[in-house]
Parts: structure tokens; sequence; C-alpha cells
């Protein structure tokens, strides 16, 4: 293919780590975390690549749990940058943006001496530049829905296929298999492929104790039982985490992990933009599609004692009549504030989506639209009152714009 190409003029430095490769519509970054977690608690040099970022663009490659310096990054950019010419000038399509980003990161990984990278595919799978890892130790695949369907497909079915792509000959593939239609795809091409199968699925899965701040959960797999432990209040976060807990345990042996180091990385992994609680009864979430909109509104309702207020927007190629509609039916709110994301021409224009707030005819529910994502957060802590919660969700692009800047500053 156009990117194994690519790699190769690179020296295919994809080829030099023990490689997780972690493909799926929702929980692709949460799963990833979790293992990264884990890895970094036993001091393995671990590489994550991830997308998108939320707010500066190096947040896609970590190094042992930390961003990139910006040096690294430019280096990194420049050899890349150099080859990609190279490329062209031979007459060569010059790569994608993603297939730069995958570039970028296995050349940062390398030259970090990374043991194992964990690598988020893009979209799909099949296809998806991070597809040219030839070995990884495992494959996962979180949970299915109908996104970019005019590129994936429209059935689930067909995309689970397209997920499917990341599993290779004889490489064991743990799944998210509660959706029967994803869960046949997936195990017929394990099957072909000679690829052990781990399903995971919601009737392995016992929550045995919530309290808005972290979640006790038991896996049971055959004669076997795992308590998990894990810093969250976002119950779909529990498939999450027995993927990787699962995923992790295939390693076990592999790289010498131990019990008590798994079960500390798990509670101590942090998702930023995930159900986090920003300040006190103020939470972010990037659930961008109706499957993660229906998991959103799930904990919304576990945490929730009264009406809140919600910060809305989205990306118009997303399913946003769809999404509107689980958001009225769910009853939740008191108030909904509807901005546009800047600097985005994918953002969907507020007044449309107002429209298909006021098609769903909730009573009461107080409807505004701020444009700008700065001012609509603010009024929506302006109108909170004593014991409300705030939650802000639709896209991740709106999370980075709100999200206080955590980043890491560069020595």
């Amino acid at each position: 293919s156009h990117t194994r190409e690519f790699m190769e003029r690179l020296g295919n430095p994809q080829d030099g780590f023990l490689v997780i490769h972690v493909a799926g519509s929702n929980g692709k970054g949460s799963v990833c975390s979790f293992l990264n977690s884990v890895l970094t608690e036993h001091g393995i040099p671990t590489g994550m690549f991830t997308s998108p970022h939320l707010s500066d663009i190096r947040e896609r490659f970590c190094v042992n749990n930390e961003m990139c310096t910006r040096q690294q990054f430019l280096e990194a950019v420049r050899l890349v940058g150099k080859t990609a010419e190279e490329f062209v000038q031979e007459g060569k399509n010059h790569p994608t943006f993603f297939e730069y980003m995958f570039a970028i990161a296995m050349v940062l990984f390398q030259q970090a001496g990374v043991v194992c990278a964990i690598l988020e595919t893009g979209l799909g799978g099949r296809l998806d530049a991070t597809n040219i890892v030839a070995k990884p130790a495992v494959t996962i695949i979180t949970s299915i829905d109908l996104e970019h369907t005019q590129i994936l497909g429209e059935t689930i079915g067909k995309i689970a296929w397209e997920k499917a792509g990341i599993i290779k000959e004889g490489v064991p593939v743990v799944f998210e298999g509660s959706k029967k239609e994803a869960a046949e795809v997936i195990q017929r091409v394990a099957w072909e492929r000679n690829a052990p199968v781990s399903k995971i699925s919601q009737e392995n899965l016992k929550i045995l104790l919530n309290t808005g701040k972290i979640i006790d959960f038991s896996i049971h797999t055959g004669y076997d039982t795992t308590r998990v432990r894990i810093s969250t209040a976002a119950r779909y976060q529990v498939s999450n985490a027995a993927l990787a807990v699962t995923a992790i345990g295939l390693l076990k042996n592999r790289l010498d992990l131990e019990e008590a180091k798994i079960l500390r990385g798990m509670e101590k992994a942090f998702w930023p933009g995930r159900m986090e609680e920003i300040a006190e009864d103020v939470y972010l979430d990037g659930a961008h599609n109706p499957a993660g909109i229906a998991a959103f509104i799930e904990t919304v309702r576990g945490i929730s004692h009264k009406p809140g207020i919600l910060l809305f927007s989205m990306g118009k190629e997303k399913n946003c009549r769809e999404t509107v509609r689980l958001l009225c039916q769910s009853r939740l709110w008191q108030t909904v504030i509807l901005t546009r994301i800047t600097n985005s021409q994918r953002a969907a224009n507020t007044e449309y989506l107002k429209q298909y707030f006021l098609e769903e005819k909730v009573e009461n529910v107080e409807i505004l639209t701020i444009e700008e994502p700065g001012a609509a957060f603010l009024e929506a802590l302006a109108k909170k009152k004593q014991g409300q919660k705030v939650f802000c969700t639709g896209s991740l692009y709106l999370i980075g714009e709100i999200r206080p800047d955590r980043r890491i500053v560069d020595d």
C-alpha cells in the first residue's frame, strides 16, 4: 500500500515495537488510556498514538504518559516532511494528513526508545494507515456503531467488517460483542485468520459500586473472576476497562506484568474530556454520535438528581437529528445552550440545531443559542443553581475549546 511504501522510506520504525492495535466506533481512546496507564505503571517505555487532539496536536503522541516536547515534535516533522517531499518528487502521492501523523508518531517512538506502542486507528481499520503493522501482539475492537456510513458502509455488519480488518493471522483479538450483528462478523473474520478471540459483553460484567467518582466492577470469564476499580463516573467506561484488562492479561507473561500493578494502573487511568469533572458539578464529555450520547445520558442519569444544564455543539456530518432526539427524550435538562465550534468548517449551524430541538416539542426546557463557546460556557455556569450539574458534550473539538489548559509546559 501507499502507506507501506512511505514507511519503508523511513526504515519501517513501526516494526520495532510490541504493538497493541485498537479499532472500533466508541471508546478507542479510553481503551488506549487504560493500556497506557498499566504499561507505564510497570515502567515499560510506552508510546501512545491517538486522535483527534483536544487543544494541542502533540497530544496525539504520548511517550511514557507525557506528550512529546515541541523540540521532539519538530525534529520528527522535519524528517517526515523531507521524506514526503522526496516521495512527491518521484511522482508519488503526498501522504494524507493522517499518514503524516502516523509516520511522525512512529519516528518519535523510535527516537524515544519505546518498547510497547499503543496505536488507535483513525477511521475504520482495514484501510487505515495504522494497519500496515504486520504482527501486533494483540488487537482490540471496541463497540461498533453506525458512523462515517458514507465511507464505512450503511450497516453495523459492514462497519464491523471494516474494523475487523485489523485482525491478523494468529494474533489474539479482544472485542466488545454486545451487538450480535457486529460480533458475528468479527468472529467470522477471526476464525478465517486463526485469531484466538476473547469476547466481552454486558453479561460478563457486573458493577459492584459506583460512587460518582469511582466504579468497582467484576469480569467473569469461564471459571475466572477479576475485580477492577476505575476512577470515573461513566458507566460506559466499564466495558472499555474490561477490554483493556483482558488484552493486558494476554500479554502478562510476555511482558512480565504483575497483578497488583495492573490493577493500580487501571485505577490511575485518566481520560481528558471523557466525563471529566473540571470543577465541582461541571462535566465535559466527548460523546459525538448517537451511541456515545446514549452512554452519556445513562451516566448523567446515574449522577444527576435534578434537571441540569446542557452545553451542546456538533459536527455537521454527524447524525445530529438522532442525537438531539435522544437528548430531548432523556428529559434531563432545564436549559440547553447551543454553541458553535470556532474555526471549524465542520460545525453544525446553531439555528439548525435549535430547529431540531424545537421540533421535539419538549416542555419547560429553555433553549438558547450563543455562538462563541467561551461565552456559552460562562452563561452555563451563570445559570447553574445549587446542586445542579452542567454537562458539555457533542464534540471533542468543543471540549478542547472549553477545557482548562492542562498541557505540559515545555522545558
